[in-house]
């Protein structure tokens, strides 16, 4: 399972009435969209060990754009100065003489595809953050094939770059998986490469990643709702589908769960802990 821990400051201050307890959270971003296919959300998730009492804790949810970069997600505490942010993802170059580059993000989106011999579109880079550990990985470059055949790059993923293979179609990069909420779970997915054939088209990245699609024939798909997955890529820039809306879950010790949440968030329980899944902004008390 990839790892994304890092040591996160602030949270613990103000509030009362009460020891301080741990937090584990997750926060994603929205996925990219449109072009050649769109990069996944960025992914950062950490555990903090001293959360007092009395704090409100508000969960900023980013949302998946068409034809362009996904809108980040956050979690910040009432009475401190940090925000932790993951960033959207970028989006898809567009298909095009010249093509587009894929844009950056918290993973980068792919290359657009060439045209009859004009230099294929690179792959935009991922982590756009700059965050240590990394939110994201790097989009991939397009390919020619010959005049009449070409695809666009996949988008990357938070847990693996998109890679340009021997075979035609170009996926997106793997997700990375979480298991905060008791169940491993890949967010954060790239979109697959879009192309002017059926085999040009190119799977998406586990985590919400949308499949690539061609023209004419099966379209593109969009990012996974609320798993930060990037959209698949198409040729015709008239199609671009959306990415994937983000996702902010937060787990505490039931014993410490006061159940005042604005933003109707799910919640559930995972043995002596409780899970608080924000799909829309909201807040939990401390």
């Amino acid at each position: 399972m990839t790892s994304f821990g890092y040591n996160v400051l602030g949270f613990g201050a103000g509030g009362g009435g009460g020891p301080p307890y741990e937090m584990i959270f997750l926060v994603v971003a929205g996925g990219g969209g449109g072009g050649a296919s769109a990069g996944g959300g960025g992914m950062r998730s950490s555990t903090q060990s001293d959360i007092a009492a009395g704090n409100t804790i508000t969960a900023t949810i980013g949302g998946g754009n068409a034809a362009a970069k996904g809108s980040d997600s956050s979690i910040a505490s009432s009475g401190v100065i940090t925000t932790i942010t993951s960033t959207g993802g970028g989006k898809g170059g567009n298909f095009g003489n010249p093509p587009q580059n894929g844009g950056t993000g918290g993973s980068g989106g792919g290359g657009g595809g060439p045209h009859q011999g004009v230099p294929a579109g690179t792959g935009g880079a991922g982590n756009e953050g700059g965050y240590s550990p990394s939110e994201g990985n790097n989009g991939g470059a397009a390919r020619q094939v010959s005049d009449a055949d070409y695809n666009g790059g996949g988008g990357g993923g938070a847990g693996t770059a998109a890679t340009t293979p021997g075979q035609v179609a170009n996926p997106g990069g793997q997700g990375a998986q979480s298991d905060i909420t008791g169940s491993a779970t890949y967010y954060a997915g790239g979109g697959g490469g879009g192309g002017n054939t059926s085999t040009m088209a190119g799977q998406g990245g586990q985590g919400g990643g949308g499949n690539g699609g061609y023209n004419p024939g099966v379209a593109e798909q969009g990012g996974q709702a609320n798993t930060g997955g990037g959209s698949g890529g198409v040729r015709d820039t008239s199609g671009q589908r959306i990415g994937g809306s983000g996702i902010v879950i937060a787990k505490i010790p039931t014993a410490n769960y006061t159940g005042e949440t604005t933003g109707s968030p799910q919640v559930a329980t995972s043995g002596d802990f409780t899970i608080i899944k924000f799909t829309g902004t909201g807040t939990f008390t401390s």
